[in-house]
């Protein structure tokens, strides 16, 4: 009798078919974005991560709000420090060196989304973290207790930081659901937890924050799945129980390696795509990365 080396997380069919001329939103940590890029590759109309990488579900539920509502943000939204203006709602890669520059590429995403939302066939959710940063209030009146997305580096004496509940997760998400379905009957939602191990308060810290995402999620999907489609895609529990080893991490040992993120990658194309599809997707991937090796100088291929 062989023996078995590794528990094998069985992913079944998700009860619809992906295909080339389906739109994809992606929100949420760099998990999503990973799996957005590959998305793209393979030939996929992806909005991908329109607010930059989010890490807890109230700063995601926030970016989605606003995609929906179109709702833009303001002067009031941003933050200067060391040289550039920052949106507490988006990531560091939206920070400008002015006001309006700022405003200019945080708000052409929004809108950007906000239609692609629209004719979108799939958003794909994924949560890192359910601890949240908020705007800290002192009697000079600096902050509102607003939980913000990204710090942008600012001093610790900015923010509190502390731990969602599921009950507060499910909350906030539940009436946005509700908008959802609303805006895009037809969406097919897919939540997922990032297998990105947050370590600054320890395995334990980071196992209690996962667990209480997972259990928020667990609940979502039970509250919702008879009025629309929404369901959970276990890419955390693919990394940390069936390739639970440090060989599928990379050098920082928090990180899915390129090759985790593959594998979760072909377990999710199998669950949401026919062999023909996948196979399609394969050759638009290689063709892509055969573009992205081309010599800048054609002379060079003459020689």
């Amino acid at each position: 009798m062989t023996a078995r080396l590794f528990t094998s997380v069985e992913v079944a069919p998700m009860g619809f078919s992906l295909g080339l001329e389906d739109g994809v939103v992606t929100l949420g940590s760099c998990f999503a974005d990973a799996i957005g890029t590959r998305l793209e590759e393979g030939g996929f109309r992806v909005e991908r991560n329109p607010f930059g990488t989010l890490y807890n579900p109230l700063s995601v539920a926030e970016a989605l709000e606003r995609i929906v509502d179109c709702r833009e943000i303001t002067s009031d939204d941003l933050v200067r420090h060391d040289g550039l203006f920052h949106s507490w709602h988006h990531h560091g890669s939206f920070s400008r060196p002015t006001v309006e520059e700022c405003l200019a590429a945080c708000n052409s995403r929004i809108r950007q989304a906000h239609s692609a939302l629209r004719e979108a066939r799939v958003l794909m959710l994924t949560f890192g973290t359910a601890y949240v940063f908020s705007l800290a209030s002192n009697p000079a009146g600096e902050g509102n207790g607003m939980v913000v997305a990204n710090c942008h580096k600012l001093p610790p004496r900015h923010f509190t930081r502390r731990r969602i509940s599921v009950e507060e997760t499910v909350g906030r998400w539940k009436p946005l659901l509700q908008k959802l379905i609303a805006y895009n009957s037809e969406l097919i939602t897919i939540l997922t937890v990032s297998p990105i191990r947050h370590m600054a308060d320890g395995a334990h810290g980071n196992q209690v924050s996962k667990a209480t995402l997972l259990l928020a999620v667990e609940e979502l999907v039970s509250i919702f799945n008879s009025q629309f489609s929404i369901s959970y895609f276990p890419a955390y529990e693919i990394v940390l129980d069936e390739l639970r080893d440090y060989r599928f991490y990379g050098p920082d040992l928090s990180h899915p390696s390129a090759l985790a993120e593959d594998i979760v990658y072909d377990r999710f194309q199998r669950a949401t795509m026919t062999p023909a599809t996948i196979q399609q997707v394969h050759n638009n991937a290689k063709q892509a990365k055969r573009r992205r090796h081309i010599p800048l100088r054609v002379d060079v291929l003459a020689q």
